[in-house]
């Protein structure tokens, strides 16, 4: 962090809002915390300011909304362009992240989600427009989330959280 380095209490806050943010109040943060409300709405609003919170989205069943296939493209691009070329394969209808990798001969993952193989072709035919390689696919089945647990101040360290 640019300004001042995370503690515990930062780090309750950070897996308070990754539990849900959306029904966390600062107040139920701060009992939690052991901290006063108005302490944690500027804990927030430094974590956001220095970019440690880079947002708040909504995390979508694809498959319930209507798009039961979720792709992930292992994709090869030059090492100097494969930054540059993050935003533009953001902008590739039915790509929904990219994630740059530093180990092996693929750099790129690309998730992608779709109805059909129709939607997910189109996808690996613009990244092959645009000179990557398209080293592998995988096709996903399910796909879970949970808080980094170091985050949560009531984590011992020989436990699991709790």
């Amino acid at each position: 962090m640019a300004d001042e380095a995370i503690d515990d209490v930062d780090r309750a806050i950070l897996y308070a809002l990754q539990q849900d943010a959306r029904n966390s109040s600062s107040g139920d943060i701060a009992e939690r915390t052991g901290t006063s409300d108005s302490t944690v709405r500027k804990r927030i609003q430094r974590l956001e300011s220095d970019g440690v919170i880079k947002g708040y989205s909504a995390e979508v069943d694809y498959q319930r909304s209507g798009y039961p296939l979720r792709m992930l493209l292992y994709c090869t691009a030059s090492i100097p362009e494969r930054g540059e070329l993050i935003p533009e394969i953001l902008e590739i209808d039915g790509v929904v992240s990219v994630q740059e990798l530093v180990t092996g001969e693929q750099n790129l993952l690309v998730t992608v989600v779709g109805e059909s193989d129709d939607d997910i072709t189109p996808v690996a035919q613009e990244l092959l427009d645009m000179g990557l390689t398209v080293a592998d696919e995988v096709l996903v089945r399910s796909h879970e989330t949970t808080p980094f647990g170091t985050f949560d101040a009531e984590t011992d360290s020989d436990s699991s959280p709790r």
